[in-house]
C-alpha cells in the first residue's frame, strides 16, 4: 500500500486514515520509531490488555528466555 501523506509545519506526521487502519493505530496508542535503511517504521506499541487478550501460553526454558532477552535488547538498540 502506498498513499501520500503530509507533514505539519511542526514536522507532525499525519498518516492517512487507511494506514492507520491498516497497522491499528487508534487514538493516544503508544508507536515505536525507528530508522532502517533510510526510511522512518512506525509499529503500534500494543497495551498490556491487548497482549493479555491474545497471548497464549508458552514453555520456555530460562536458558531461551535469556537469549530472547539479550537478543532484543539488542535489536532494540539500532
Amino acid at each position: 500500500m502506498v498513499i501520500v501523506g503530509r507533514v505539519g509545519s511542526k514536522g507532525e506526521l499525519f498518516p492517512p486514515k487507511e494506514l492507520r487502519e491498516a497497522i491499528g493505530l487508534k487514538p493516544h496508542m503508544k508507536v515505536l520509531y525507528r530508522v532502517q535503511d533510510g526510511k522512518l517504521i512506525v509499529e503500534p506499541i500494543p497495551s498490556i490488555e491487548d497482549i493479555l487478550k491474545e497471548a497464549k501460553p508458552v514453555k520456555i526454558s530460562v536458558e531461551e528466555f535469556y537469549r530472547f532477552r539479550k537478543e532484543l535488547s539488542r535489536r532494540l538498540e539500532y
